[in-house]
């Protein structure tokens, strides 16, 4: 079989999209994914041995979520970005496997090849729209004028069209279950997870080694968040006379000041870090959170947009962290929230959660695309 992955997003959208690759590749599939350039995606996809088709513009290009005036213009630029390459690269292929802004795209693709498509969702939270408004309000015009000018007829449900009716969900099913709200017949797989053998850093190695466990601070691809966030976070942390990690993330972190209990790291293996922190103070991206759930570390979640305020949501539900209120926290705010995680108990219950996780659900998302059950 040959299959074609595509997703138009950040790291959380393309390296569970890699883990599925992976899988369809040891069961003897041919996988072509149609990624963004940037850089950390062109190696990890070099790293993992999949072919990589990549889009014209970087991800890291979209400097800011659009404001619901720009959304329709958005929408017209996502499908611009992708549209020919996605469609090149299904040629020959027998099914179109999609997630993140590909879902403006791989849908019609499939559709002019006469090829299944399915959707994937890494969120339980994100079927029912935005701001109040369904998707078809949202997204049916831009859409509309593209498959007008390749011959397709207008979408009538979007939600149906984006997400199918029988999406996968790729969470793990503790952290993020389904709760069959909206009337999809989703099958929820569990995380997919990459599992990650790289050593850290000799110079990380060393910081971690020479006192007690640090906490970890950084925000993924979140770009909203600057100096005064790490100057926050660090006072709160130097509160509880802990030392910092921080995670140079897409908006380049680094330290306020030349004291050594911080050190500051850019790309490396989160799997063996966050077993070797006392806490992970993050945005709430669904691959962080999972990543610190399955290491069974405490998590102060501050989310920025998104999806990110269920999955600190689902943190203090669960008992391993805490949901902190606001965007932008204060010391005050984040020494409190820290003292919360940092109590024995929750450590105990996130150590017990994450020796319990479920295992990666790649392998299972896999066996029922090649199979014709997904």
């Amino acid at each position: 079989m040959r299959v074609l992955l595509s997703t138009y997003g950040s790291r959380g959208d393309v390296e569970p999209m890699v883990a599925l690759a992976v899988q369809l590749q040891r069961s003897g599939a041919e996988v072509r994914m149609c990624a963004p350039p940037d850089e950390e995606f062109v190696d990890l996809l070099e790293r993992e041995g999949v072919p990589h088709v990549p889009f014209l513009k970087p991800w890291r290009s979209r400097e800011r979520p659009p404001t619901a005036e720009e959304r329709h213009q958005r929408v017209t630029d996502f499908i611009a970005a992708q549209y020919d390459t996605v469609a090149e690269a299904a040629e020959g292929c027998d099914v179109v496997v999609a997630t993140a802004m590909s879902q403006f795209v791989a849908p019609s693709v499939a559709e002019r090849l006469g090829i299944p498509y399915h959707y994937v969702l890494f969120c339980p939270d994100v079927v029912d729209g935005l701001d109040g408004q369904g998707f078809t309000a949202l997204f049916k015009e831009p859409l509309d004028a593209h498959r007008a000018s390749t011959g397709l007829s207008p979408v009538g449900d979007v939600a149906e069209f984006m997400f199918t009716t029988r999406p996968l969900l790729a969470a793990d099913p503790t952290l993020g279950p389904w709760n069959g709200s909206s009337g999809l017949d989703v099958v929820q797989t569990g995380a997919w997870t990459l599992e990650d053998d790289r050593p850290l850093p000799a110079d990380l190695l060393g910081f971690l080694e020479t006192g007690d466990e640090p906490v970890y601070v950084g925000f993924g691809s979140m770009r909203t968040v600057g100096e005064e966030s790490v100057r926050v976070a660090v006072e709160a942390i130097r509160a509880h006379d802990r030392r910092v990690v921080i995670g140079r993330g897409w908006a380049g972190l680094d330290v306020i000041d030349g004291r050594d209990d911080c050190f500051v790291i850019g790309e490396a293996n989160h799997q063996k870090l966050f077993g070797r922190v006392a806490a992970v103070v993050h945005h709430g991206g669904a691959g962080t959170m999972t990543t610190a759930y399955r290491a069974g570390a405490p998590q102060v979640v501050v989310p920025q947009a998104g999806d990110q305020v269920y999955w600190a949501g689902r943190v203090a539900a669960l008992g391993i962290g805490v949901a902190h209120d606001g965007a932008a926290p204060t010391v005050e705010s984040l020494t409190a929230a820290l003292g919360a995680v940092l109590e024995p108990e929750v450590r105990a219950r996130a150590t017990a959660m994450g020796a319990e996780a479920r295992v990666d659900g790649a392998a299972r998302a896999a066996e029922l695309l090649l199979a014709g059950r997904a």
